[in-house]
């Protein structure tokens, strides 16, 4: 089977995403009063409205159409005052009443989009729609969003026995109804996605959104997000879409990016070689790395698709629309942005602090120690936002004040980076002052000009051959001068110290 690479040069991957996301920060289902926990016993959270018996009537949650709005305003859609409920009907035991609670052709939330940037950031996208690389290869792909959409979860099933990972080789499934009614959003995108890339970029793009509003805990691993990929092949320079499949048993970014990869190459290997793409629903086998036909793709007139008779249309007035605006936060683009612009971040660090709201609050606490607010102290945040991207991955158990503490001190220049995660590591989750320890452990760098000053001039009277080498030109000499200062001055000295004045006695 042909490269990805290989491939893309022949053929252009159209790929379209639907991105399922509880809404696990709610305290009960969307239709009935039963508590939202998956982690309680099997079937313990159930009622005859989730049970689908005979006669019991649903009752919408008002918070849940509060957060699909909250969700359709944050990823530019426009919000749909008129809407209702359907049922889509198929028989399968995740849904006990055989048929969906969904939405029809309008759902709340209509027409959005979000820009990604791939590969690098500052590239535009032209007027005509299509995507200007800048110089590091870097591109802005603007991805309409067609709907995002309300309906209920399905049950949740255990596939038990046969190869792990396999569920073609089970021999038995277990059904757990505590998640069947979950407020779900379904979002879909316009078959505007290109790259396996892409869509990994999208999917990290969108939960980092949804975790900033917080309206879902977003865990792929545990299946409150999950993602459908819908992957078809064209010839370079054709318009006509082709037949497409869809991937499922999308549990990870990873996953993502790799059933997309490998969706692309086959399809790629069946066409060339005159065979046909079929549609149909194909599951992802992570251990065998391919991946293998689940069933034939339904139609949409298979779902049997009409209006709810149990539930009302919704009509949304202006004054709830702008009660879901207002509880919006300052979301991901816009804190990057911030970040970028007050405080001279690097715009790949910004987005990482941005990009996880538990993150970001940490920083900008760890911010109101340092006097942020006046430009002699950029490099104080600088320092901070270096210390939080490379050396302090763990949040739980390192504490404001630590990362404060270890922070000032690289910014004094008192530590190298090395030194900094020595003493993280051996403060982390024990709430130990990094200030005191590292005075305790004899560790704080010299900057003292004048005791530098000596060591240097030490080093450069015996050390001919290598100013000599410095001075025809080989300038990574100077590395080695800097290490026989640091070894006279016993690891006490300040590299960065020790660097500037040997080049300025050096170039003088």
């Amino acid at each position: 089977m042909k490269k990805l690479a290989e491939v893309l040069r022949d053929w252009e991957a159209v790929i379209g995403l639907e991105v399922h996301t509880e809404l696990t920060t709610l305290e009960t289902k969307m239709f009935c009063n039963c508590r939202l926990s998956h982690d309680d016993p099997p079937n313990t959270n159930v009622c005859p409205v989730c049970l689908g018996m005979p006669g019991a009537l649903p009752v919408p949650n008002e918070r849940a159409i509060e957060s699909i709005v909250m969700a359709g305003l944050a990823t530019n859609c426009q919000i749909m005052r008129h809407s209702m409920f359907y049922r889509k009907h198929y028989f399968y035991p995740d849904m006990a009443k055989n048929f969906q609670t969904t939405q029809g052709p309008v759902a709340f939330c209509m027409h959005g989009h979000l820009d990604l940037e791939v590969g690098g950031a500052g590239a535009k996208e032209r007027p005509d729609g299509t995507v200007e690389k800048d110089a590091d290869g870097g591109y802005v792909a603007p991805i309409r969003i067609l709907r995002i959409h309300m309906e209920e979860d399905a049950a949740k099933m255990v596939h038990v026995g046969g190869e792990e990972g396999r569920i073609t080789a089970a021999t038995e499934s277990l059904i757990d109804y505590n998640r069947c009614g979950t407020p779900l959003i379904e979002l879909v995108t316009e078959p505007d996605l290109r790259t396996p890339e892409e869509a990994r970029l999208f999917m990290e793009k969108l939960r980092q959104t949804f975790l900033t509003l917080g309206i879902s805990d977003c865990s792929l691993e545990s299946g409150s997000m999950r993602c459908d990929g819908n992957i078809s092949l064209r010839r370079r320079g054709e318009t006509k879409f082709g037949t497409k499949t869809e991937m499922k048993n999308i549990n990870s970014f990873k996953s993502l990016h790799d059933a997309l990869e490998y969706e692309i190459c086959r399809q790629a290997e069946v066409l060339e070689e005159g065979g046909i793409v079929y549609q149909e629903t194909r599951h992802w086998e992570p251990s065998r790395r391919r991946t293998v036909v689940m069933r034939v793709k339904e139609t949409a007139d298979d779902y049997r698709l009409f209006p709810d008779p149990d539930l009302a249309p919704f009509d949304l007035t202006d004054e709830f629309v702008d009660r879901c605006r207002a509880r919006i936060p300052e979301l991901p683009d816009a804190k990057r942005d911030r970040y970028v612009a007050d405080y001279g971040l690097k715009r790949a660090d910004a987005a990482q602090l941005a990009g996880d709201p538990k993150v970001a609050a940490f920083f900008e606490e760890a911010l109101e120690g340092t006097g942020a607010d006046g430009e002699k102290n950029l490099k104080a945040v600088g320092t901070l936002a270096n210390v939080m991207v490379n050396l302090a991955p763990s949040y739980d158990a390192l504490t404001v004040e630590q990362v404060r503490g270890i922070s000032g001190l690289l910014a004094e220049d008192a530590l190298t980076f090395a030194q900094a995660r020595e003493v993280l590591d051996a403060v982390n989750g024990t709430g130990e002052d990094p200030v005191a320890y590292v005075d305790a452990h004899g560790m704080r760098q010299s900057t003292d000009e004048g005791a530098l000053g000596a060591i240097v001039d030490e080093v450069l009277g015996r050390c001919t051959d290598q100013v000599q080498q410095y001075r025809d030109g080989n300038k990574k000499v100077l590395g080695f001068l800097v290490g026989q200062c640091m070894k006279a001055a016993k690891g006490s000295g300040n590299p960065k110290a020790f660097n500037r004045m040997l080049a300025e006695k050096l170039e003088g």
